[in-house]
C-alpha cells in the first residue's frame, strides 16, 4: 500500500483542467525516465541537470519580470493566486529574505500515481522535478529546503526559501 496521500480538496472545473495540463507534463517526465532506464541510464544523471537548466531559465525570467531578487518578488511572480489554488498552497511567510509555502496538493504526484509509479519512483521523480525549484531559488540568491514532501509520504510539501 502506498504511503503517498494526495487528494485535492478544491475541485473547481477550471482548476481540474489546469491540473490535468500539469499532470500531462509530469507524465512526460516519468515516461522519459522510464524509457531512459530501459536503456540503462540513471534517471537522475540526465533528469537533474535538464530540470536544473529549466529552473535557471525560468528563474532568470522571473527575476527580470519582477525587477527584483527579493523573495517577495518570487511570491508575486511564481506563486500567484492562481498557482495557490491549483496546488492548494498556504503562504506561511513572505519577506525579502524568506518565503515559506505549504502545498497541500500536487498534480505532478497525482500524475505519477495514475501512471502506476511505485512510492520509490514517485519520490525520485519529485526530487528531479524539484531541481527546477531549487534553481529558481538560486536565481534569487536563495536556498530551498524541503523538510516535508507529499511525494515521500508527508501531509504537505513545505517549501522553505531563504537567503
Amino acid at each position: 500500500m502506498s504511503i503517498v496521500k494526495n487528494e485535492a480538496k478544491l475541485k473547481n472545473p477550471i482548476l481540474k483542467a489546469i491540473r490535468e495540463q500539469l499532470e500531462h507534463r509530469a507524465l512526460w517526465l516519468y515516461l522519459l525516465c522510464d524509457e531512459a532506464g530501459k536503456l540503462g541510464l540513471n534517471w537522475e544523471d540526465f533528469g537533474n541537470p535538464a530540470v536544473s537548466r529549466c529552473g535557471i531559465s525560468q528563474g532568470t525570467e522571473l527575476v527580470k519580470k519582477g525587477g527584483t531578487d527579493s523573495l517577495k518578488g518570487l511570491r508575486k511572480t511564481l506563486f500567484t493566486k492562481a498557482a495557490q489554488w491549483v496546488f492548494e498552497m498556504d503562504i506561511v511567510k513572505s519577506t525579502d529574505t524568506e518565503l515559506f509555502i505549504d502545498f497541500h496538493y500536487c498534480p505532478l504526484v497525482k500524475s505519477w500515481q495514475k501512471a502506476g509509479c511505485t512510492d520509490e519512483e514517485i519520490a525520485r521523480l519529485c526530487d528531479i522535478a524539484m531541481c527546477g525549484d531549487h534553481n529558481i531559488g538560486k536565481c534569487y540568491g536563495a536556498q530551498l529546503d524541503l523538510p516535508k514532501c507529499i511525494a515521500k509520504g508527508d501531509d504537505i510539501c513545505a517549501l522553505r526559501y531563504h537567503k
